[in-house]
């Protein structure tokens, strides 16, 4: 039975159902207020989603399967940096939510802007900051790429080994665990910064990560959308090598998913450059990779037509546990889904405002 689909906007919100070969709006929530991401926790279903209440802060609402949303806690920094002694920083955004496994009932993780990843045990009810992260001295040479402050958007943790997590920081790099958080490693070896001064080209910690994913079946391959190139790690992040084609129209962009099985399959949406955030020659198309990056087909069929000016940010594309079915929203407020592993794409919406996330629900 095809998933419901959800969009996490700039305004709300919203949950689609299929209804024969068109899909209907079935609920929305949050209506007006940005909604920055939302999380379906497959162990048991709970939903969250996270806000930008702009003076009002930012909140994270839970829903039970068959309840209604409630708001519970958020992050919170100490109230003095432990590095720089003059600043206390402050939550301003929920960045990315990714459940803990079987055997850790309750546990969330939470990136968060500025560069602080939390946890919890208590399905959001209190955080706690990871500070051995927080501590690192490399931290404060971390900086915002699009955002203001430097941010954590990307968690990945090892189905093999639950005390393993990898996260992906703009502007700062890959950084790796193996004790669960007792101690991080910095992994960006073979990535290449241009938009730093040469003698900082090869520097791990200011590299500029969009995106981080990890094949589940795979968990030693790992994709990265970075700011000027792709990536791929075939060793667990311990050396990344670019992605050259000359099929790419651009290697510039935000959003990438790996196939759950296939190690080698992967699909991103590219864009001119940070300067030029909009598909090259306004054709906005996915791109997708069967051979580990040796060659890319760009597939558009059943998305707009040139010229488009669509972007798609990090969190607005998303996979099935099939690897078959993905669902792509845009910055322009469109959002389509593909059952074919995306060589066509059907609308599910034209009209929504910006969005941020999406998912894939039961």
């Amino acid at each position: 039975m095809m998933q419901r689909i959800v969009a996490a906007t700039h305004k709300g919100l919203f949950t689609f159902v299929r209804e024969g070969e068109t899909w209907r709006e079935q609920e929305q929530a949050f209506l007006g207020d940005s909604v920055t991401m939302f999380l379906e926790d497959d162990r048991d279903g709970t939903w969250y989603a996270a806000l930008d209440l702009g003076h009002f802060g930012v909140k994270l609402h839970r829903r039970e399967a068959g309840g209604e949303w409630a708001e519970v806690g958020v992050p919170v920094y100490p109230e003095a940096d432990s590095l720089d002694k003059e600043s206390a920083a402050s939550l301003k955004e929920i960045w990315c939510l990714e459940p803990g496994d079987l055997t850790q009932e309750g546990r969330l993780w939470a990136g968060t802007i500025p560069g602080g990843l939390f946890v919890s045990d208590n399905r959001g009810d209190n955080w706690q900051l990871v500070e051995s992260l927080w501590d690192r001295p490399e931290r404060l040479e971390w900086f915002g790429g699009g955002k203001d402050e430097a941010g954590i958007h990307s968690i990945c943790r090892d189905p093999r080994d639950s005390n393993r997590l990898l996260v992906g920081v703009s502007c700062g790099g890959v950084w790796v665990t193996g004790d669960g958080g007792e101690s991080w490693e910095v992994q960006a070896d073979g990535m290449h910064a241009n938009y730093m001064p040469p003698e900082r080209h090869a520097d791990p910690i200011i590299q500029d990560v969009h995106r981080l994913v990890q094949c589940e079946g795979s968990p030693e391959s790992l994709w990265i959308q970075h700011h000027n190139a792709i990536y791929r790690s075939r060793d667990g992040a311990a050396s990344w090598q670019s992605v050259t084609s000359n099929d790419l129209p651009s290697v510039f962009g935000f959003a990438v998913v790996v196939h759950p099985q296939d190690p080698e399959t992967a699909w991103f949406v590219p864009a001119i450059n940070d300067d030029c955030r909009v598909p090259l020659e306004g054709r906005f198309v996915v791109a997708r990779t069967r051979d580990g990056g040796e060659s890319f087909e760009l597939l558009g069929d059943g998305l707009p037509a040139a010229p488009a000016y669509d972007i798609v940010f990090r969190h607005g594309l998303v996979i099935d546990e099939s690897g078959e079915v993905l669902v792509l929203g845009s910055s322009t407020g469109g959002l389509w889904v593909s059952e074919d592993a995306g060589e066509s794409w059907r609308v599910v919406s034209a009209n929504l405002p910006q969005v941020y996330c999406t998912g894939l629900v039961e």
